[in-house]
Formats: C-alpha cells, sequence, structure tokens
C-alpha cells in the first residue's frame, strides 16, 4: 500500500515525493540506535576506523610472538615498563605470600588446641617443602611465586608441570617445573583444529592435552625441536598435570595476553622521546670550540680521546665533546644549531602520557613512578586504589598458583604418612576443610604510621576487623607468630627485671 501511494504522489507531484524520501531517511537514521552513534559508517571521525576483530583465537593467539617480544623488549629497555611490571611484582608478591593454614576444626571435630597443633605442624612441613621445591633446583617456592607472576605479566601466561623427582634428604618428591610461554605452541604439522596456542581442547573448550617444545622456538638451537604432548589431567587420579596460569579476558580464549600489550605503543613512543630528549640536552650541555685558520700549518686537531669517540674509522666526522677544540680544514664552516635543552614542556608532557599508562594498568601514577608531591590525602587515596589492584592480583595469583600447589603438596604429604588428615581420601568436602589456607604477602605500607595504628585500633575495638587482619594489613605479618614472640619478650623481660616501659624495677 505504502508503494502504490508513493507512485500516485510521484507521479502528481515529483517536489513533495523527494521531500518525502528525505523525511523518510531521516527518520531511518534517529531510529537506527548505535548505528548513528559508535557504528556510525557515514561519521568522518570514525569512518577511517579500521575495526574489523576476531575470535579469541584470532584476535590473541596469532599475535601472541609479537606481542610477548615487544613486551620483553620494553621491560628490558623502557624504564616506565620495567617499573610498572617490578612494581606489580613487588606489591603482589614482595618476598614471598607464606601460608597460613585455616582448617575447618568445626567440620572436622577438632578442638581449637588440637586445630592449631595440626596447622603449625603442617606450616613446618610446607615449609621444608618449600625449601626445595625447583625441579631446577635454582629456586625457593617463594622466588616461584615471584617469577610465575612476573612472566604471567610480561608474556601473558606461564606453565607449570608438577613432576614428582626423589632427592635425598628430601622426603617430598612433587616439584615444580616451570614453562615460558613460547615453549607451549603448535608442533608445525598440526591438522587438528581443535589444537590451536599449544593447547588442545574438547568440545567444551577444556584442556585436554598441552604441547610443549623442548626447546624454546627462539633459540637458536632449536631447529631439530620436538614437541612433548602431556595430558592436562591424569588418567587414573583425575589432578592436573599441568597449571596453566593466565588471565583470561574473553570468553573461549586459550592463551594470555601481556599485560603492556595495550600501551605498547605509548611506552615504546615515550621511551624513544625521552632517549631523544636525553641525547638533546647532552648536546646542549657540551662546550666545544672550532677553530678556523688560513695558515697552511698542521692543525691543533680534535681533542676528543680515541677511546671516547663514537666513530674512531670514519675520519671524515667532528666529534663534540666537554671542552673539546676541533680544528676545521680550510673553506669548511660551522652552523650551530640550539637544541635549547633541557626542554621546559618535557616533565608536564611526560606527566600527562604517564597518566594514561597508569589508567591503563590499574595503577595510580604516583605509585606507577613513585612520585608522592601531593597532600596526605591525596596521597592515601592514590595508595588505596592501587591496593585494590594489588590484593585483586594477589588474590588471583593464590587461586591459580599458590593454592592449587599447597593442594597437591597436601595429597603427597598426607599420602607418605607425615601428615595426618583422617577422611583425606574419601571425601572431597573432608579434604577441602583440610586444605582451607590463607596467604599473607606484603604489606599496604604506611603514610602516617600513628593515624594508620589509630584506624586499627578503632576498627578491631568496634567490631569491623580483627587483630589477625589488622597484622597482616599493617606489617603482612602472622598475628599468631607476633603473640608467642610477644609472650616470649614479656617472660624475658620480667625475668630481666624489665619493666614494660623499658625501664628498670
Amino acid at each position: 500500500m505504502q508503494k502504490i501511494i508513493d507512485k500516485v504522489v510521484e507521479t502528481i507531484s515529483p517536489e513533495r515525493a523527494v521531500r518525502r524520501e528525505a523525511a523518510r531517511r531521516t527518520l531511518r537514521v534517529l531510529n537506527s540506535g548505535y548505528s548513528n552513534h559508535g557504528a556510525s559508517r557515514t561519521k568522518k571521525s570514525l569512518i577511517g576506523w579500521n575495526y574489523k576483530g576476531g575470535s579469541p583465537d584470532d584476535d590473541i593467539t596469532d599475535n601472541l610472538d609479537v606481542l610477548r617480544q615487544r613486551s620483553r623488549d620494553l621491560y628490558m629497555g623502557g624504564p616506565l615498563a620495567t617499573g610498572a611490571l617490578k612494581t606489580f611484582r613487588s606489591n603482589v608478591v614482595g618476598s614471598g605470600l607464606r601460608l597460613k593454614a585455616q582448617i575447618d576444626a568445626d567440620f572436622l571435630g577438632m578442638s581449637d588446641e588440637e586445630a592449631d597443633e595440626w596447622e603449625r605442624n603442617v606450616e613446618r612441613e610446607f615449609q621444608l617443602w618449600a625449601q626445595d621445591c625447583d625441579a631446577g633446583r635454582m629456586l625457593d617456592f617463594y622466588e616461584m611465586q615471584a617469577l610465575v607472576f612476573l612472566s604471567m605479566l610480561m608474556s601473558g601466561d606461564v606453565f607449570c608441570t608438577l613432576p614428582m623427582i626423589e632427592r635425598k634428604g628430601n622426603p617430598y618428591a612433587l616439584k615444580i617445573a616451570l614453562i615460558e610461554a613460547d615453549r607451549v605452541c603448535n608442533p608445525p604439522v598440526v591438522k587438528n583444529s581443535n589444537i590451536r596456542g599449544g593447547i588442545e581442547v574438547d568440545q567444551y573448550g577444556a584442556p585436554v592435552a598441552y604441547y610443549i617444545a623442548q626447546k624454546h622456538p627462539l633459540d637458536r638451537e632449536s631447529m631439530q625441536n620436538k614437541w612433548v604432548k602431556i595430558p592436562a589431567f591424569g588418567e587414573k587420579t583425575g589432578r592436573r598435570n599441568v597449571l596453566h596460569i593466565m588471565e583470561f579476558e574473553r570468553p573461549g580464549q586459550r592463551r594470555g595476553v601481556p599485560i603492556l600489550a595495550p600501551v605498547i605503543e605509548s611506552l615504546k613512543q615515550l621511551t624513544r622521546y625521552s632517549e631523544a630528549e636525553l641525547m638533546a640536552a647532552v648536546v646542549s650541555g657540551m662546550f666545544t670550540v672550532f677553530i678556523t685558520s688560513k695558515t697552511p700549518e698542521t692543525p691543533v686537531g680534535e681533542v676528543v680521546p680515541i677511546q671516547q669517540q663514537v666513530d674512531t674509522e670514519d675520519q671524515n666526522s667532528y666529534e663534540l665533546g666537554n671542552g673539546a677544540i676541533i680544528a676545521l680544514g680550510e673553506g669548511e664552516d660551522i652552523k650551530e644549531a640550539n637544541p635549547a635543552r633541557p626542554n621546559t614542556a618535557f616533565d608536564s608532557f611526560v606527566m600527562s602520557m604517564t597518566r594514561q599508562i597508569g589508567s591503563a594498568l590499574e595503577i595510580p601514577y604516583e605509585v606507577l613512578i613513585k612520585h608522592f608531591t601531593a597532600s596526605y590525602s591525596a596521597s592515601r587515596a592514590a595508595l588505596l586504589e592501587a591496593w585494590k589492584t594489588f590484593r585483586m592480583r594477589r588474590s588471583w595469583l593464590v587461586s591459580k598458583f599458590c593454592q592449587p600447589i599447597y593442594n597437591e603438596f597436601l595429597y603427597e604429604a598426607v599420602a607418605r604418612g607425615r601428615i595426618k588428615a583422617p577422611g583425606f581420601f574419601d571425601d572431597p568436602v573432608i579434604r577441602l576443610a583440610y586444605s582451607n589456607a590463607e596467604w599473607y604477602g606484603p604489606s599496604q605500607g604506611q603514610i602516617d604510621p600513628l593515624k594508620e595504628a589509630n584506624a586499627a585500633k578503632i576498627r578491631v575495638q568496634e567490631g569491623f576487623s580483627t587483630r589477625a587482619r589488622e597484622a597482616s594489613e599493617l606489617t603482612g605479618a602472622d598475628f599468631e607468630m607476633m603473640v608467642r614472640q610477644r609472650a616470649k619478650e614479656e617472660k624475658m623481660m620480667r625475668e630481666g627485671g624489665v619493666l614494660n616501659n623499658g625501664s628498670e624495677k
């Protein structure tokens, strides 16, 4: 019916038909939702936007080789990138996340005293195991935590296998073998479409097996490389053979993305700019005198020592130096190019870029560059905001690495009879009750220790927190160990005739 009316109007009044069509097109634009906004294909500001994407494997896995190598290059040569990754490592892991066993005593029918004794025994055994848990015999468990976390940030993910290696003097065989992300990759000839990025998955996307290169693919000696297929889970026990430590961004994602990926270009350009400004300042700071002479006598020469010259092979180049005197040949002249450095706008520009980079990495720029010059409130706000990220990542590391490793340790410790845990292998719920634990790491730090201590005191008094939590937050210490140590110190002071305030009786 609409088309018939349009034909009639077009025949009677072509001008009115044109206006009707224009109004109809305008109405379509107004009622087209996002097509007139973020999805517009006609706005000049969006026409040049190359937005074509793909599946998680297309967008992520196929680009990982470049992303990893650029991320590592920035870590090795970009001060801001290096500082960002080390800031994460130092605050999330520090010297290591320490185990605090927290079994469900009520469910297991234990008294508080029995539970405390069991927990102390487990922590003692775990400490023994942690000293020699590296398959490569280079790191302890706490150093491995830092390496795992740093490698994940830099490469996007990291893997570890759990071989059983018997060693003299060590009652435990469980070991951890760390595998850098590059080594988990497809063999040269792969026809199975379920294998991508070195990981084979089933119909639900669950990992079935991992393909691990025996040599690092970037190693110059990896021409005759071979791959080992390791099942993701044990055939008899169903326990994991491989831990894949990564952070997910999209459903169906198989491999992790380096944390620097969104800011690689910004970091590289900022590094180049900083290097250029530094070189310009160096050149500007050099005082060099050029001498011209019309006499045929031997010129004074270039008085920049040979060992300090950048290019000793090129005899036609003149090099600037600190207080250097350079003789020019006949007909030669110097035109001064004053770099006008240092650049007064350098700091403000770099700070602006640093704020953007910090925002992408979820670190306030004050924490990123360790620059606290604002008020107490502003500095504390920056620190609190940063610690939201640090705590989130610490919790993630515990769930992906520390706790799974602790669970595997308990399996062996109970199986060998070094830890008594009735019902451990009989019921998963009982096993979970024995496996509960907390992990303590570096504390947040204090801008004003007195204010922080008073605030902690009030939270405990009002029931908003516990002494154990506050001890962990303020100092990163284990409250129970602190109580035992304090009792020991108080006893020593009483026996030595010293009052609590330090004065003698």
